[in-house]
């Protein structure tokens, strides 16, 4: 019978093959937590070494992600993640050359960007399931930056336009988030702001690609504008609209005296907010 130099099974013998070893199938995890289509499933788990992470079930298995930092833990270059690599290549760049010009991606760190882009992406939309909407913001805000910097540096053409098909829907989930959390906080004029500057973003992607009209047409605008429609049936009417509305009320019908005095509380009002 073949024998090893140490005396254990000889590699690839049928002794060797009969050993019992650690079991790595993970069938009973999936048995468990059965897939559903059309779903996001996700939940939060304590790893092994302590810490809170991500899961979140795909067709063929799980998904597990950081909270925090690169979802698969790793530190590129000792960096957080490759894109805060190149911010600080950019940097150091500026510093040497005393301007950004001369700094360039080659097609490789695009590929690499997009991937990890694509891994913040699986992990904002799990967090969003979860109503982590301030992960949601800064992992949205991360993958903005990923589109302005390969956009601004990549040396090919394609590999600065690639990822600006995900823009608006990055921006909408963005908008999303902050509109979200500012209502979590009671602030529903804030959310109202946030929305409306989403939608402004998105006006302004479309004009310069030369496409104004695909904004009416947007799945992400229409988002933006339910959420918008949704806030504005929380907050409490305005003084000054409601105001205004019963003057032309009161002039349409001819009730004069009622216009001055609806005229002398509009004034009364613009002159209280003009102190203040």
């Amino acid at each position: 019978m073949a024998r090893s130099v140490a005396g254990g099974p000889a590699p690839g013998s049928c002794e060797e093959s009969n050993r019992i070893v650690p079991s790595k199938d993970i069938s009973s995890i999936l048995a468990d937590w059965p897939y559903e289509s059309g779903q996001i499933n996700v939940r939060k788990i304590r790893g092994q070494d302590g810490r809170i992470k991500i899961q979140m079930r795909v067709d063929l298995g799980v998904l597990q992600m950081e909270m925090d930092g690169r979802p698969d833990g790793q530190r590129p270059f000792g960096c957080e993640s490759l894109l805060a690599h190149h911010l600080e290549q950019v940097r150091q760049h500026t510093l040497r050359n005393g301007t950004e010009l001369g700094y360039e991606l080659n097609r490789k760190q695009c590929r690499e960007l997009r991937d990890e882009a694509a891994m913040y992406y699986q992990r904002y939309l799990a967090l969003f399931v979860l109503e982590d909407f301030e992960g949601v913001e800064r992992d949205t805000q991360r993958n903005l930056k990923v589109l302005d910097l390969c956009r601004k540096f990549a040396e090919d053409e394609s590999d600065r336009y690639m990822l600006e098909q995900y823009r608006p829907y990055i921006v909408m989930m963005n908008t999303r988030a902050k509109a979200l959390r500012a209502l979590e906080a009671g602030a529903a004029k804030s959310a109202l702001a946030h929305v409306e500057a989403g939608l402004q973003a998105l006006k302004e992607f479309f004009a310069s690609f030369n496409q104004p009209q695909a904004y009416y047409k947007s799945s992400e605008v229409r988002v933006l504008r339910k959420l918008r429609s949704r806030i504005k049936k929380g907050l409490p009417p305005d003084p000054v609209a409601e105001l205004q509305k019963q003057l032309r009320r009161a002039v349409d019908e001819e009730r004069y005296e009622e216009a001055a005095r609806l005229r002398d509380r509009l004034r009364s009002l613009g002159e209280a907010a003009g102190s203040e």
